[in-house]
């Protein structure tokens, strides 16, 4: 409920009637005021008599900006001012257009001034050096208001046509990042209504004015909508301003009501009656506001936040309104406080040794004091224990072993595969070959969908959820879901089947108070989750509590699961960077073994890791921020594994260009190929309404030299579909790539066969998978022998690696050899030949 009004400070008449706008020195001491006649005043804080006049100025000034040196001031003229303060006079005229100036605002370090007028680019001039002008000029309309975040490096525009434009000033060139649509309204640059833009002191989100009189926050991270400030105004907005910390957004609208709103809460504080506010300027660091009207009025305004709610200025600075806080979310980086301070061990006199001669004689002599003296510094003084002080002692690594730094360590922090953070309201819980389950936040409960890829098997589903699930798994067999703990509700894990034939379909299981979800898997057999409390817990699919264990590397990071195969990721040892390494353990959880234990994740410096997943035949793969797919080969044989990239997107040929920027969010290996959705403009994360998924070939580093494009001829290809022939060099590549990564599939199901004893369509599969390698060898030996007599060094090594052990593909290879001539080379590949059917022979008796 809105808390009574303060004491009504007394109107100032500063200038005549029309645009009137105030702002304060960075340093609170100075309070500047403009308006439609030729004076500007400056107003001393603490100071209740006249202020300063300086009459050497423009007229219809419409803006005013300050730092504690001097002041800008944009006019109707077309001009912007400089003023020195501490002179209080006129400087030089930073900038001149044809147009009205609407709005200037100043760099956080005030070297850089932003002009929005009626033209249609904004300039940037430097404020020391007027002749250093930047352009923004890729929006379309003139801007009405435009404010700089709080570092600098970005400034956001709100134009005519009701779009925010935002630029980044990171590079020389100013770049348009964004354009935030259906927000603000369109609005004429004369208009008395407001779009002013105010970035949030943490510089994570701004706050604009929204058509419906509501104020409404955008993220700066996503450019989304977050929490809105609504049912204070009946008029249009007028201004609006953050306090210093943000605890409290003050605005201003055409009802004639100043209204005072928590920034945590989004609660009404204080409604204040004030007609025809145009500007609000909070002082730097006391409970004091000034605001200017349109009848040339300035009101400086002590206690101006009410003494119930004054407190809220006291604290320190408060975060932007989100509506699920990043900062907040649970981290890996959330673990018990390490004691970097520890508390100093009492100190206890030293004990005399016994008959010594300071104990007999009651201390050392008085004369024995200063016989020795450290004129040069070697050490030789005795301290009070007898002994000398070494230089090495004192001070290492330039400070005293009390204060030498602990080393923080940077713990990985944990995510859930295959999801996605809040963006705004929605957020994606899952996303894989099945489908995807994503939410919607509806101020008090979840709305959360369910849909699958093919409607032959599985129906889409929807329920409202007032459990807030963050986390989910989906599997042709079910859903699974959990949700953080909030106040005393523990955390909660449930699980739908999709088909069961019992009336009971799902279950729910709670954590041990205090505990919470950090990531979990879904398998066909079983469900894994690890939590805060460095538990991995692993339950049968409907329910039934089959394990629990706490891992050596902690915090935990992520897991995933295949059958009956659990895998876990965690932090472990700090390297020398500071970063711990990742370390894995993949278990059979039915039979109780363990493949791999604690072996390292491959994970080049500074890289993280974005995903893991078992591909469609159960191979582990990771992809990390480096843009790369690995997978792990060998890993059902413990101490052999070996992580080997499958491709680098860095190499992509659609990247080549260089024209070209995207990422790729991973969300499948399958059939060979890379499944991920494109992510452009820098996103780091899909969104709605959901791209298509897309897939690419495997492609192995080998080098950064992309398959050259084919030339755009239409004859390049036949009518029946044919492509013209490649040349040597692209066709030599290709035939690496298809035997490095036929030898990595066949490793595969080498593993496999041997692990499961697998049957004879496993056995047949992999008889045709080194068949395959035979024949790419074979086509690339055919490449070698065109090239002439001086690569037959590099064919017979071809032929060395065929693993045909009955000789028949390498006859095919001598017959290669004649058909191009090389004789030479046909008569060493024969002598291979009979070396390995000898070899047979051997074997057999």
């Amino acid at each position: 409920m809105a808390s009574t009004a303060p004491p009504r400070p007394r109107a100032r008449p500063a200038h005549t009637q029309g645009s009137t706008h105030c702002a304060y020195t960075p340093d609170g001491s100075k309070l500047v005021t403009v308006g439609s006649n030729n004076t500007i005043r400056l107003y001393k804080t603490g100071f209740d008599g006249e202020p300063i006049n300086i009459d050497d100025c423009q007229e219809q000034n419409a803006c005013v900006d300050a730092s504690d040196e001097f002041f800008v001031v944009g006019s109707e003229d077309g001009t912007v001012s400089f003023y020195s303060i501490p002179n209080a006079a006129f400087d030089k005229f930073l900038l001149r257009c044809s147009l009205p100036i609407r709005d200037v605002a100043l760099s956080p370090d005030s070297k850089w001034c932003a002009v929005a007028s009626d033209e249609l680019t904004v300039k940037l001039v430097r404020t020391d050096d007027n002749s250093q002008i930047r352009h923004l000029k890729e929006h379309n309309k003139p801007t009405k208001h435009l404010a700089f975040d709080t570092k600098g490096s970005t400034v956001a525009l709100a134009c005519a046509d009701g779009i925010v434009y935002v630029y980044s000033l990171d590079s020389d060139e100013p770049e348009l990042v964004k354009k935030v649509d259906g927000v603000i309204g369109a609005l004429d640059t004369e208009s008395e209504a407001s779009s002013k833009i105010a970035w949030h002191p943490d510089g994570r989100a701004f706050a604009v004015p929204t058509p419906t009189r509501d104020i409404q926050v955008v993220s700066r991270n996503d450019w989304e909508k977050q929490r809105v400030f609504k049912d204070g105004h009946n008029g249009d907005v007028t201004t609006l301003a953050w306090s210093p910390n943000g605890a409290i957004l003050a605005s201003a609208g055409k009802d004639k009501k100043i209204v005072l709103w928590e920034t945590k809460t989004q609660n009404v504080i204080a409604r204040l009656d004030y007609a025809n506010v145009m500007d609000i300027a909070w002082h730097p660091t006391n409970n004091l506001v000034s605001f200017t009207n349109s009848d040339g009025e300035v009101y400086i305004h002590p206690d101006f936040v009410p003494e119930q709610s004054a407190s809220l200025l006291k604290l320190g600075k408060q975060p932007a309104p989100f509506i699920h806080d990043p900062l907040s979310e649970i981290s890996a980086n959330v673990r018990r406080p390490l004691e970097t301070d520890p508390k100093p061990l009492p100190q206890r006199p030293r004990r005399d040794s016994l008959d010594s001669y300071d104990s007999l004689m009651d201390g050392p002599l008085a004369e024995d004091q200063d016989f020795v003296e450290d004129d040069d510094g070697a050490g030789y003084v005795i301290n009070g224990n007898g002994k000398r002080v070494h230089d090495d002692d004192v001070e290492i690594f330039g400070a005293l072993p009390s204060k030498r730094p602990h080393l923080e360590p940077e713990y990985h922090e944990a995510f859930q595969p295959g999801s996605t953070p809040w963006r705004g309201n929605r957020k994606y819980l899952c996303l894989n070959l099945i489908g995807f389950v994503w939410t919607v936040d509806q101020d008090g409960h979840n709305t959360v969908t369910v849909e699958f890829y093919d409607h032959e098997f599985h129906r889409d589903f929807h329920f409202t959820d007032t459990f807030l699930y963050d986390k989910a798994c989906l599997t042709e067999n079910g859903t699974l879901f959990s949700c953080p703990p909030k106040d005393d509700s523990p955390a909660t894990i449930f699980y739908r089947p999709h088909e069961t034939w019992t009336n009971r379909t799902d279950w729910r299981t709670q954590l041990p108070k205090g505990e919470a979800v950090l990531a979990m898997s879904l398998s066909e057999s079983f469900v894994t989750v690890t939590t805060t409390a460095n538990y991995v817990r692993v339950y049968t699919l409907f329910g039934i509590p089959y394990r629990v264990y706490r891992p050596k590397s902690t915090p935990m990071v992520t897991c995933a699961s295949w059958r009956d195969y659990v895998w876990t990721i965690g932090n472990g040892p700090v390297g020398a960077d500071g970063y711990t390494r990742l370390l894995y353990t993949i278990e059979n959880v039915k039979r109780d073994e363990i493949c791999q234990n604690e072996d390292t994740v491959a994970l080049p410096d500074s890289a993280t890791l974005k995903s893991i997943f078992f591909s469609d035949n159960g191979d582990p793969c990771i992809y990390d921020s480096t843009g790369t797919l690995l997978t792990l080969l060998h890993w059902r044989q413990p101490s052999r594994a070996c992580w080997v990239p499958l491709l680098d997107t860095k190499l992509l040929p659609r990247l080549a260009s260089g024209r070209k920027s995207e990422r790729y969010f991973p969300i499948a290996v399958a059939d060979n190929k890379f499944h991920c959705i494109i992510l452009k403009g820098g996103d780091e994360y899909p969104y709605f309404p959901r791209p298509l998924l897309s897939e690419f070939d495997f492609s192995i580093p080998l080098t950064s030299e992309p398959p050259k494009p084919k030339p755009a001829n239409p004859d390049a290809m036949d009518q029946d579909g044919t492509p013209e022939p490649e040349d040597d060099e692209s066709e030599t590549r290709k035939l690496e790539q298809q035997y490095l990564l036929k030898g990595i599939a066949a490793a595969q199901l080498a593993d496999l066969v041997e692990s499961s004893s697998g049957g004879h369509a496993q056995r047949s599969g992999l008889a045709r998978l080194e068949l395959e390698i035979d024949k790419t060898l074979l086509q690339f030996l055919a490449v070698e022998c065109r090239e002439g007599e001086d690569r037959g060094m590099r064919a017979l090594e071809l032929v060395e690696l065929m693993r045909d052990r009955t000789g028949r593909m390498v006859e095919a290879a001598g017959k290669v050899a004649d058909r191009y001539g090389r004789s030479i080379l046909g008569d060493k590949i024969r002598e291979i030949g009979e070396r390995r059917v000898n070899a047979m022979d051997d074997d057999d008796s």
